[in-house]
C-alpha cells in the first residue's frame, strides 16, 4: 500500500527561483523523440555520475519542477495506489465523514482490509472528473436561464 506523506509546506522564495531555473534547463535539453535520456550527477565530493532516467520521468520531473516554480507544493501519487479514507478526502478536499457517506452510498469503489476502508486513487479522480462535470453542466444551466430571462449576463 502506499502511503500519502503529510501535506508539505510551501517553497521558499529560494526553492521557487532554483525550480524555475533548473525546470527551464531540464526542458530545453528534453529530447522528447529518445526513451531514456543520461543526466549527469556530482557527488558531495565532486565526482560524477551518468544516470540513464527514461523520458518519461524527465518529463514528470520538468511538470513537478514548473509546479515548484509557481510556488505550488507538490505531492506525488501511483495511479494504482490505494488511499486510506482520510487521504481521499484530502484529495477531494471533503471531511472524512462526508467521503464515507460517498463510498457507503456507492459512489465511490471501495473495498475493506480488516475494518479499515480502502479507495483506489483512480477511483477518487473518477468520480472528482464526474462530478465536477456535473457541475459545469448546471453552471452553464444557469448562464443560459439568465441570458434568457435578460438577467444582466451576456
Amino acid at each position: 500500500m502506499t502511503t500519502l506523506s503529510p501535506t508539505h509546506s510551501l517553497p521558499t522564495a529560494e526553492e521557487v527561483a532554483l525550480a524555475r531555473e533548473s525546470g527551464r534547463a531540464l526542458s530545453a535539453h528534453l529530447q522528447i523523440r529518445a526513451e531514456t535520456q543520461q543526466i549527469e550527477i556530482f557527488d558531495d565530493k565532486g565526482a560524477s555520475h551518468l544516470v540513464r532516467v527514461p523520458v518519461s520521468a524527465l518529463r514528470l520531473l520538468v511538470n513537478v519542477l514548473t509546479e515548484i516554480g509557481e510556488g505550488n507544493a507538490v505531492n506525488i501519487i501511483p495511479i494504482h495506489a490505494e488511499l486510506t479514507t482520510q487521504d481521499a478526502a484530502d484529495v477531494l478536499n471533503v471531511s472524512r465523514p462526508f467521503l464515507v457517506q460517498l463510498l457507503e452510498r456507492g459512489e465511490i469503489p471501495y473495498h475493506k482490509i480488516g475494518t479499515h476502508r480502502r479507495v483506489r486513487y483512480q477511483d477518487v479522480i473518477a468520480y472528482k472528473k464526474r462530478i465536477d462535470a456535473e457541475r459545469s453542466r448546471a453552471l452553464d444551466a444557469l448562464a443560459e436561464q439568465a441570458q434568457a430571462l435578460k438577467m444582466g449576463y451576456e
